[in-house]
């Protein structure tokens, strides 16, 4: 008997061991729950300050630049390949790095906009308007006598075609002088025909624009400064003065035929 209740208490020792265990895991689980909420909690946290952390970049205003080399927005000038145009703007872009200053050319004539480094006037040619004085040299350069080379058409088209690109007022009238025809001439073949139109519009836009009239009075401007070349009034006359010789001519020998009928 007494091996039995031995055998008993000794069970109910175990059972109360195993009892007082088993409670004891509990609050373990119970500490690490909240450690995980925590590191739950705290990488919301955290990556919410990453953005706090970047401040916003504020940029600068853009300088409004007005003049640069002489130039000014605005203003006319001339191109000399492509002729007169106006500075719209001078904008600063970043290319390859490097900020550049360009100037913004509007040749409203024929709808194009050209950008051109405020650093690179001088080598292109670009200049200011002409001066009256030597618009008014130009129209009187048209009123002299033409200057035709005698050499193969190619090699003057070739000049012709760098005064008019060279941005020179007066080597631009000269060209136009020289390839004008009048009613009363031989009429131009098509390659001359292009030279003088290219000519005559590069001269009448700029006298339209120093002048402050129209391009069309430009133009009548210029027809009544060619039309007082010497050469061509002379030619004129000369022509006129030969047909009246032939004239008379065909009338003595009239008369002289029948005298000897």
């Amino acid at each position: 008997m007494p091996s039995k209740t031995a055998k008993t208490s000794a069970k109910s020792v175990e059972s109360k061991s195993v009892e007082s265990k088993a409670p004891a895991a509990k609050p373990v689980a119970a500490k690490a729950a909240p450690k995980a909420a925590t590191k739950a909690v705290a990488k919301p946290v955290a990556a919410a300050a990453k953005p706090a952390a970047v401040a916003p970049r504020v940029e600068e205003p853009k300088k409004v630049l007005t003049q640069r080399q002489g130039f000014k927005t605005n203003e006319f000038v001339v191109y000399p390949a492509h002729g007169v145009g106006q500075i719209l703007a001078i904008e600063e872009q970043e290319i390859a790095g490097a900020k550049l200053e360009l100037f913004v050319i509007n040749f409203m004539k024929d709808k194009m906009t050209l950008r051109v480094p405020t650093a690179k006037v001088a080598n292109v040619g670009m200049r200011k308007l002409s001066e009256p004085a030597l618009v008014k040299r130009a129209l009187e350069t048209l009123k002299g006598r033409a200057r035709i080379k005698r050499t193969m058409w190619s090699r003057r088209a070739q000049e012709y075609e760098a005064k008019i690109n060279s941005g020179d007022i007066v080597a631009i009238a000269e060209v136009v002088r020289d390839l004008f025809r009048s009613d009363s001439q031989p009429e131009q073949s098509y390659s001359e025909r292009q030279l003088y139109e290219a000519a005559l519009d590069r001269l009448s836009r700029e006298i339209a624009v120093v002048q402050h009239v129209t391009e069309t009075e430009a133009v009548k401007e210029i027809e009544g400064q060619l039309a007082k070349s010497p050469r061509r009034g002379a030619k004129a006359e000369a022509g006129a003065e030969a047909s009246a010789d032939d004239a008379d001519a065909d009338g003595d020998d009239v008369a002289a035929a029948d005298e000897a009928a």
